[in-house]
This record gives C-alpha cells, structure tokens and sequence, in this order.
C-alpha cells in the first residue's frame, strides 16, 4: 500500500537560550514574554538543532509503521534505529522548498516564532498512481490545487482521499470532503449551529462512519473513544500532537489493524515518541500488550483478607467542618497532625493494604520527617490518591439536587505527577441523592445523572489504568435521606447496571478495578432503620446480580453510619458469602471519628487517639475474620 502526502514540509529550529541574556520582556503582572525584536543571529543560545515538521512528521510516522510514504519533492528517509533523518544527495533540498519555524526554548517554557504566512501547498500529478492520496494537516491549498487533486483521483479511481480537516475555511474544501473516504476531523473544527461555510455544510451530511474525531483528550470513531489527556511538555509532541495522532491511524487502517487498536496505538505514538522518533510497529505491538496483570497483582495486594483499606482523603471543605465542629483551627499543620495520627500508628501495616491520600497530605511529612508516601511505601502498605475534583451541579438535570463528579480535564498529567510521588492507586467518589415526587415515584437519581456519572467513572478508570493506576470507582448512594432498603436495592442496582456497562464500552480491565460501593440499607430519614440481617442478605443479593465476577474486588464505604453500625453490618454482609470477588472495608469516618473526638487538636492526646483509631480496625478485622470463605475466580 503506497500513500502520497499532500502538505508543506517546515523546517524547525530549535534554540535553547541562554537566560543570562535579555531575550525577555516583563509585562506588569510580572510575566516575561519574549522580546519581539528577536533575532536569533544576535541573541545567544546554549544549543541549537534543526529538524523537519509538518508534512515530514506525517511521512517520518508512516516510514516507521512500514507503510510506503511520500511528499512530493521532499526526498526525506527517516531511521527509527538512529533516530535521524536524511535527504537524497540526488535530490537535495532546497530553502526555498520550506518554511522557517523557530522553537525558542527558556526557563522551561517554549515560544514560537512563525511565517506570518506559509508556502502555499503545491501539487503536481504524479507519474505513477498511489493506493492514498492524504492531505496533511499542515497543508495550505488553494482552490486551484484543490481542482489538479480531483483531476488526479478522477483519472486514478482506485486511489482513495484522506483528509485532515483543522480549518473549515480552506478554499476547496468541501468538494474535497464529499471525494473523501477518510477525514481526521479536529475537534475545535468541528462546525458550530452558525457556521456558514460550504464545508461545514458538507461536513454535516457525510456520514459519521467516514469521521475520525482528535481532540486534545480523545481520539474517537463511532462509539469508540481511546482516552488520551497527553502530560508530556516535550517538544515534538507538543507540536506535532496532532500528526503523530492522525498518520499513526491512518497507516493502521492501511495495514489492515482494527479501529480500536489504530486508536490504541495513536495514543501510545504520541505519549512515546521523540523527535524524529516515533515509535515502530513493532514497539507499539509491545506497549499495546496488556500490562495490566501488574495492575491485576496490585489489586489483589490491596485486598488481601484480612485487611481493608483507610479513607484519608476527605476534601478541605470535609476536614474544615470537622474541625468546626470541635473548634479546631483549620490550618495546615492542623490538617498534618490529623493525618499524622492514622498514618504513623506503629499497628497500621497489621490491619489496611492501603492508604487513600487527599493531594495535600501526599506532600506532608510526619512529625518524624519522612514524606507520608515514603512512610507508607516503608511499611509495604500501598499509598493512593482520591483525583476527583469535587461536586458539581448537573446543570441538564430534571432536579437541581443532582451532581456530576470534575477533575477529567488535565487528570493524565496529574497522575504522572502522582506516579513520580510513588503512589500507585486511585479514587473517584460519584454521589447519588434518591427521592421521591408527590406521588411517591423515583425523582432522583435521573437516568441522565446515572448515565452522565458513570460514563466519568468509566473514562477516568481507563485513565488510569493506562497511566499505570488501579482505579477504584466510587457510585455512593448518600445514605442522608427518606427511602427504604427496597428502594435502595433498586436504585443501587440502577447504578451498578450503568456503571458496568460504561466501564466495558471504555475496555477498562475489571481484573485491575475495585469498586467502592454504598451498603444497601435504608436511609438515615427513614421511619424504620435496617437490621444487620436485612443489609447483610439484601447487599450480598445486589452485589452477586449485579457485579461482574471479573472485577478485582468489593470495598464498603460507611456512608455517615456510626463506627459501631458500619462495623456490624459489614460482618453480616461477609456472612452472606462466599463472593467471587473480595469483600472488605474501606472506611474513614467509621475509622476516624472516635480519634478525631479523642485528640480534638490536642497534641498531648495524639496517643490516645492512636489506640482508639487501633480499636476500629481491629474491630473491622474482626468481622472479617470469621468468614474467610471469598471463592476466587481461579479456585
């Protein structure tokens, strides 16, 4: 299969500056930006290197798939072994053939200096047909070549276009759309209600099975979707993010490779490459192959019988009415000292697997010194992270009660921060409110809050994962309201459905996910609370209709019960075994609670507080003791 690139080759110049000298100017707010009179002839640098971009990241992509590439009139050969690039001797370059693009690189930050206006994209029918004709993302065509394009596959029909639409626009356009087999749709290109233009006219009848949707955040196809929030600030991919992304799937589908894996192999391209690098067919076979038997092995270790795992991530608003509560000045050593009781009690290894941090306490220390995330790693317990950002109103929802859970936007570059850290899982808490109407029918949770929150959990958890994180996902039915355990059931199980279903759609490992789930109990309102017997009975029956015997495993969260209640009920829910998966706790304030009203912000009574908060565990260890009969998936 042979393909002919259409677009500008640039030739980019990189220059690492030297801050010792005055390329800067320094705005009110105290910003540096770079000084407009730039001049690279007369500035100083401390490195320079030059490299080609544009169309040439296309063609270097496609070289290192296997598949044979061309751009008119640019002999370029691209070596994955060598990381290089060479040009034909026969047929050198010219200056004239590209434009200038300077990468000015200081005090971390990268500033660019381009053409204000780029060498238009010629085309010159070639001699010999080819099996893709692919106009480049960098391409600037004029309504004339557009017309010498469709002159060409007119008279070549077995050659199929492939366009990368970045500008609705481009002269020319929407002819070359309705010729197109193939459009790379970026998604700030996307036509708006107002657009006006041809192509977006045109854009709107083709059919959706003909779009490939890149946005800094998905590569989609259909109801395929590859989650992608790329952390790395290098060059190449910073510039070239989209290209990488687009000729990666391309050449896929050229070779014959599912929808799914071209997707899947775009992301690890653009997560790996360098510059002048991207990554083989080979290499992205290896890193496409499911690692996730580590994070399979890394659940397990989390759910070792007899132990669970803390809650240590309320937000600053919960630890703030905490404190309120007990008049405990809420300041930051406050806030460590807290955290410092649970995380330093000498018995802690005995009892949990693993810590959930709030970000904050993930850059303390203990009053010994050591980072609470070393402390943890030190004593083989296994430090994670809560990386939702909080509540939001659901603004689409039939009931302004409901929420839907931030933090998407940017989480792949904060768990790469967290990965360095040393922590190794996360969690996502969704919060469900169950009421009625007047005439006693479900008002809340709406089919659109389920479906809006578990598709989040479903995205975040493949984040995640492909970040190297087992995620744990957390739908919580509140337990603050007037509904009985029937109504529980059935809302919960409304929940569990969805969840699931999102989280296979998204191709999330289940082996390497546990869920944090809600007891089935009645609400706190409600005129008759539940026994232990009836949670026990009706959990273990949600749980074993409604949870896929392929998940890692099960984890409680208290949800506003007592210590004493959520201790209870949790031994009567394990009498309900055997499960096919794990069942343990994963509690902070039924945990918490009895140290937090001990120390009460009195550093005599730290020791105190230790011993009572020793006194939970063991008695969550307890409950589960005595009913060890969890049957595992390989027995």
């Amino acid at each position: 299969m042979s393909i002919l690139i259409v677009g500008n080759v640039l030739k980019d110049v990189y220059l690492n500056l030297d801050e010792r000298t005055n390329h800067f100017e320094t705005d009110k707010n105290g910003v540096n930006w770079l000084d407009l009179s730039f001049d690279a002839s007369e500035h100083h640098f401390f490195h320079r290197s030059e490299t080609f971009g544009g169309a040439a990241v296309s063609l270097e992509v496609l070289q290192n798939l296997g598949v044979s590439a061309t751009v008119p009139n640019f002999p370029l050969r691209f070596s994955p072994q060598a990381s290089s690039v060479s040009v034909s001797p026969e047929d050198p370059l010219k200056t004239s053939d590209y434009s200038f693009r300077y990468l000015l690189i200081a005090n971390g930050q990268v500033s660019y200096l381009s053409p204000s206006a780029f060498l238009k994209t010629n085309f010159f029918p070639p001699q010999t047909s080819f099996d893709y004709l692919y106009i480049d993302r960098s391409a600037t065509i004029s309504s004339t070549v557009a017309q010498k394009i469709l002159a060409y596959l007119k008279s070549n029909p077995r050659t199929k276009l492939i366009t990368y639409v970045r500008d609705l626009s481009r002269p020319g356009l929407d002819q070359l759309l309705s010729s197109s087999s193939l459009i790379f749709l970026e998604k700030t290109s996307r036509p708006s209600s107002l657009s006006t233009s041809d192509a977006a006219k045109v854009l709107r009848k083709i059919p959706a099975s003909k779009i490939i949707s890149l946005s800094e955040h998905h590569f989609s196809y259909l109801n395929l979707s590859e989650p992608i929030s790329p952390h790395r600030l290098d060059l190449f991919t910073h510039l070239s993010f989209y290209s990488i992304a687009a000729a990666t799937i391309l050449g896929c589908f050229v070779l014959g490779y599912s929808v799914e894996d071209s997707l899947k192999f775009a992301r690890l391209n653009v997560e790996h490459s360098k510059l002048n690098a991207s990554l083989s067919l080979a290499k992205l076979k290896t890193l496409s192959t499911p690692k996730t038997s580590n994070l399979s092995l890394l659940a397990a270790n989390l759910l070792r019988p007899p132990k669970g795992i803390l809650a240590a991530d309320e937000s600053g608003g919960s630890i703030k009415k905490k404190f309120a509560s007990l008049d405990i000045p809420d300041t930051a050593e406050n806030r460590r000292s807290y955290r410092d009781i649970f995380l330093s009690t000498p018995s802690l290894p005995d009892y949990v697997n693993g810590v959930i941090l709030f970000e904050e306490t993930a850059h303390q220390s203990s009053s010994s010194g050591q980072n609470f995330v070393e402390l943890l790693t030190s004593k083989q317990i296994i430090p994670g992270i809560k990386v939702d950002q909080g509540l939001k109103p659901l603004e689409d929802s039939p009931n302004s009660q409901e929420t839907y859970t931030s933090g998407l936007d940017g989480l792949a570059s904060r768990l790469q921060e967290y990965y360095n850290l040393g922590l190794r899982f996360t969690k996502w808490r969704s919060a469900f409110t169950l009421t009625f109407d007047e005439k006693g029918n479900i008002l809340t949770p709406s089919q659109s809050a389920i479906e809006k929150n578990c598709r989040d959990l479903a995205k975040y958890a493949k984040i995640c994962q492909n970040c190297h994180f087992v995620p744990i996902v957390e739908p919580e039915l509140v337990h603050d309201g007037n509904y009985s355990l029937n109504d529980c059931a059935l809302a919960t199980s409304r929940i569990l459905d969805c969840l699931f279903a999102k989280l296979a759609e998204a191709r999330v490992d289940l082996s390497a996910c546990i869920l944090k789930v809600n007891m089935i109990l009645a609400g706190k309102q409600f005129k008759a609370p539940s026994t232990p017997e009836e949670i026990g009975i009706a959990t273990a029956k949600v749980l074993k209709r409604h949870v896929p015997k392929e998940l890692a495993g099960v984890v409680f969260l208290s949800g506003g019960q007592t210590p004493e209640q959520a201790t209870d009920n949790l031994s009567a829910i394990e009498k309900n075994g055997p499960f096919p998966w794990p069942v343990t706790f994963s509690f902070a304030r039924a945990l918490q609670d009895p140290a937090l009203y001990t120390w009460a912000g009195n550093p005599q009574k730290a020791n105190s507080a230790r011993l009572a908060f020793e006194e939970r565990l063991k008695a969550n260890q307890a409950a589960l003791k005595p009913h060890q009969s969890t049957v595992r998936k390989n027995d």
